[in-house]
């Protein structure tokens, strides 16, 4: 027969962990036939013992769990962590984690352990809706030991098909909070009835909070470090910068220009680019730049980045990147830039710093543009920067230059026969040789014309050249010995689309500074006046290309060179073969074109005349009759026998 004494050794062996619970059941068993309130006592301290040594060892995982959550720094790393303690500390068929998603107002299946269904796997619950969505409404655990019928849950469709289709009967769930912060849901489920006990939801709850607090500093932490490697990139980026800056500062320093300044930009990024003035001309290029890439769609894409009020690389149709080109708020210049990593740190088939050919950017390519690193922005900010400032000292320099070069001109213009020794200085040391020959244009042109004809004839001469706008007209003094060939250079009638662009151009010369400008200035208007009064405009001559006109404008007439222009074939032919048109001309137009009357007074047959007639023909021209072209035949003819006057 057991004795209580017997059943207190048992215990003692039991708490030691030598007992087995069997045996101290029966001996409980036996002694409560005898003495039941003892049994009862001994089974109540056996439980209260299994009780504790279960927590024990919940608590121990806990802490494992805890040790293993700390060494993981990835978020999807510690929710898988999570759901798989979950699953083996409660020894449930299922376990699995929702997250909270703020935008939708839902929570989503992030991960799982022991799920066979897909449906399952990617199943939203939606605030309020099944078992999930309560626990995330009520931010509060609850639990059912059969789903399906329970009325408690909202239950939809969707849920339902999901929850079948995995075969959960039974599910405990319980909210992950932080300081009242909602993350998502953790979950237990069996596919048997077999219920939650409060032991199991605490224990499920202890693992969410454990679960909520990881999580949290998880992504903190991964919050933390990508900020800090944003911090070093955006570091890494601004010395990339500086020292690209300092490239190009040593570039100008050094003298170098645009096309150098878009070779270190070429070189730095490993692609081509192409420099445009304001007008949107090429002036400088390097590396392979495409033949065909949209300029105008350049341009517009460059206005509009201008508005930022700083250097700003923005993709462009034709797949490159345009960068405006901005100082003062004034846009002098576009950047365009793209191949970007393609050709290494030197130029593909030949880097070359000469201005592209307008035609090289006519059209759009269909490649998109390359996207820049920080670095590449501030590299590119930092080229846009340094090309403002070169072109504003060019264009600054060059407006001074043609200030002094206008004022010279206009100095020179001034003088009354030659000018002082003062002027010829100040001309020589812009490179005007006074004692060269020269020639005078005067041009005119629309008056929203007037800079940009400017601009284009003080390319033509070069340093020697001087341009100046007077009267509204703009004055170029070139050196050379034929004035309508060079006022062929600038003249060009009116387009269609454009009417304004029309340029007449009167010359004069050729002449030495030396003697003044004077005559040669008031020659120059006056033909380029007679150009317009004649319906000419868009065309350029001098007082020797304007026929009978010229002799009235040329401030020293050629007579003898406006006979010769006219008649000299004829003449010509007279003198070799001893013939008599000049003769038979003057009398044919003193007949009054007649030539019966004409025949008659020669004292010749009329066949002779016209035979004559048609040797003219042949040596001025079909057109030689037409009344513009016969009053000039006429003249040099009165001219002629006035010559031949006074010579006799």
């Amino acid at each position: 027969m057991r004795t209580v004494l017997d059943l207190l050794r048992l215990l003692a062996d039991r708490a030691d962990g030598h007992g087995s619970a069997a045996e101290l059941e029966r001996a409980a068993a036996e002694l409560a036939d005898s003495d039941p309130e003892a049994g009862a006592l001994a089974l109540r301290i056996r439980t209260a013992m299994d009780a504790g040594r279960r927590r024990e060892s919940e608590l121990a995982a806990l802490v494992e769990i805890a040790r293993d959550l700390a060494s993981e720094s990835d978020t999807g790393s510690v929710l898988d962590t999570i759901v798989r303690r979950a699953r083996a500390l409660l020894g449930t068929d299922i376990a699995y984690l929702t997250l909270y998603d703020a935008e939708r107002g839902d929570t989503y299946m992030r991960v799982t352990a022991g799920s066979v269904s897909y449906r399952f796997q990617t199943l939203r619950l939606p605030l309020g809706a099944g078992l999930g969505g309560l626990v995330a409404a009520s931010r509060a655990p609850h639990w059912t030991g059969r789903y399906a019928g329970d009325g408690r849950y909202r239950h939809t469709d969707e849920i339902d098909t999901a929850v079948g289709e995995e075969g959960i009967v039974a599910i405990c769930g319980t909210p992950l909070l932080v300081d009242d912060e909602f993350v998502g849901v953790l979950f237990a489920a069996n596919r048997s009835a077999r219920p939650f006990t409060p032991d199991d939801v605490a224990l499920l709850g202890s693992l969410a909070a454990l679960a909520a607090v990881s999580l949290v500093q998880t992504r903190r932490l991964t919050d933390t470090a990508e900020t800090l490697q944003a911090l070093r990139g955006a570091h890494a980026a601004i010395g990339e910068a500086a020292d690209a800056h300092d490239r190009f500062a040593g570039v100008v320093l050094a003298g170098g220009d645009v096309g150098d300044i878009a070779e270190a930009l070429g070189r730095l990024l490993g692609g081509w680019v192409t420099v445009l003035d304001a007008d949107g001309t090429p002036v400088a290029r390097y590396g392979p730049v495409p033949e065909r890439l949209d300029a105008a769609a350049a341009l517009r894409r460059a206005g509009e980045a201008a508005g930022a009020g700083r250097p700003v690389a923005v993709p462009c149709a034709g797949g490159a990147r345009v960068v405006a080109v901005i100082a003062g708020g004034q846009r002098l210049g576009t950047l365009l830039l793209g191949g970007l990593g393609e050709h290494g740190d030197g130029p593909a088939n030949g880097g070359s710093g000469a201005p592209a050919e307008p035609a090289e950017l006519s059209a759009e390519l269909s490649a998109e543009p390359a996207e820049l690193s920080a670095g590449q922005v501030r590299t590119v900010e930092r080229a846009a920067m340094v090309t403002a400032l070169v072109l504003l000292f060019t264009q600054r320099a060059a407006e001074s230059d043609r200030r002094d070069r206008a004022d010279a001109l206009a100095e020179l213009l001034a003088a009354t026969g030659p000018p002082r020794p003062a002027t010829l200085g100040r001309i020589g040391a812009l490179g005007v040789s006074a004692r060269r020959r020269h020639v005078l244009l005067v041009c005119r042109c629309a008056p929203g014309r007037v800079r940009a004809v400017s601009r284009e004839a003080a390319t033509l001469g070069g340093r020697p050249g001087l341009v100046a706008e007077r009267d509204g007209a703009v004055v170029v003094l070139l050196p050379g010995d034929d004035p309508a060939a060079a006022g062929a250079r600038l003249a060009r009638p009116a387009s269609g689309p454009d009417p304004d662009d029309g340029v007449t151009v009167g010359a004069a010369g050729p002449f030495r500074p030396a003697d003044g400008a004077d005559r040669a200035l008031a020659e120059a208007r006056r033909s380029v006046e007679a150009l317009l009064a004649l319906d000419r405009a868009g065309e350029a001559a001098a007082a020797a290309d304007l026929g009978f006109a010229g002799l009235l404008l040329g401030e020293r007439p050629d007579v003898a060179g406006y006979v010769t222009s006219i008649l000299g074939p004829v003449a010509e032919h007279d003198e070799r073969r001893g013939s008599d048109l000049l003769r038979t001309l003057e009398a044919y137009y003193a007949a009054g074109a007649s030539p019966t009357r004409a025949a008659a007074a020669l004292h010749v047959h009329v066949n002779t005349v016209a035979q004559r007639l048609d040797r003219v023909g042949s040596l001025l021209g079909p057109s030689w009759q037409e009344p513009d072209r016969s009053l000039e035949v006429q003249l040099a003819l009165r001219l002629h026998r006035l010559g031949a006057s006074g010579r006799t």
